[in-house]
């Protein structure tokens, strides 16, 4: 046995002089920047909650008895929870988002956006198309004869109001973040949710006393179509936020590293920036 283990010696000793020999050329294993996914159910089984959910909207259109498709709420929700609680572990225990991975989901929600305002630049088209080009059904004239338009002084400049002061306190706090001042951070981070409630709740108050509504000719269906896009972006924008303050008050957000508290203050900038648009393009020029 000794003979055997002086012999093993001998051989780590010629391998070590002929590594050095070598200058430590050889080659290390490079781990790949880039996030290759674990097999999933959750796509396969979201695709086929989208379709119950849109098969039971369909059937509430036509006035048809959807009883059989409530499956596709509670659905809904337990795909949604596991997904993100997956992707969570992804990023903040398993540390999978590198600043490859982090480039790359900002790219995508990028690209989101400049979806959503090409979305949001049709109706801003069929506005202007119907109120540069009034045609004789409504008067040939803009607004239509006969429809008394929301006052802008009101309702609507208090709204922007609201939303000018919620985009600052989100910027606020995000800096608050970065300087790693956490209580700060999230008292100015509730009290954007709280500008973002009471803008909600002036909307619905708005279309409670609106004169006319969604079926009165080409206004109501643009005005109603553009706003009320913009308030259920709004209501998205908010829940994003509520989402990414519970991640905050568990620790998972660093000074560096929160990718998606910045995506969701990016989306919340722009549904600020489309509400502008539509406060000086509906409600002053429009009117």
């Amino acid at each position: 046995m000794k003979s055997e283990y002086k012999l093993s010696e001998e051989a780590l000793k010629n391998r070590l002089e002929e590594f050095i020999k070598t200058g430590f050329k050889r080659k290390a294993i490079i781990r790949t920047p880039y996030h290759v996914v674990d097999p999933s159910p959750w796509p396969m089984i979201m695709g086929a909650n989208l379709w119950g959910i849109a098969a039971m909207f369909i059937c509430w259109v036509n006035q048809i008895s959807f009883d059989n498709l409530y499956w596709g709420i509670p659905l809904l929700v337990f795909t949604t929870y596991n997904w993100v609680r997956d992707i969570i572990n992804e990023a903040t225990f398993q540390g999978f988002h590198t600043e490859k991975v982090q480039s790359g989901l900002t790219l995508c929600f990028i690209l989101f956006l400049i979806s959503e305002l090409m979305l949001f630049f049709s109706f801003f088209w069929a506005f202007f198309h119907s109120a540069l080009s009034s045609s004789v059904e409504i008067g040939c004239c803009w607004p239509p004869v006969g429809l008394e338009c929301l006052d802008w002084s009101k309702v609507p400049l208090h709204n922007t109001a609201l939303l000018v002061a919620s985009s600052a306190s989100i910027t606020l706090s995000h800096h608050y973040l970065q300087s790693g001042d956490i209580w700060l951070s999230v008292v100015t981070y509730v009290g954007t949710l709280g500008l973002s409630v009471m803008f909600i709740k002036n909307q619905y108050e708005e279309y409670a006393w609106s004169s006319f509504s969604i079926s009165d000719g080409v206004y109501g269906s643009c005005f109603f179509m553009l706003t009320g896009l913009h308030g259920m972006h709004v209501i998205g924008g908010t829940c994003g936020l509520l989402f990414c303050l519970v991640r905050m008050m568990l620790l998972q957000f660093s000074t560096e590293h929160h990718i998606a508290l910045t995506l969701a203050i990016w989306y919340w900038h722009f549904v600020d920036i489309v509400w502008l648009g539509l406060f000086f393009i509906i409600y002053i020029w429009g009117s």
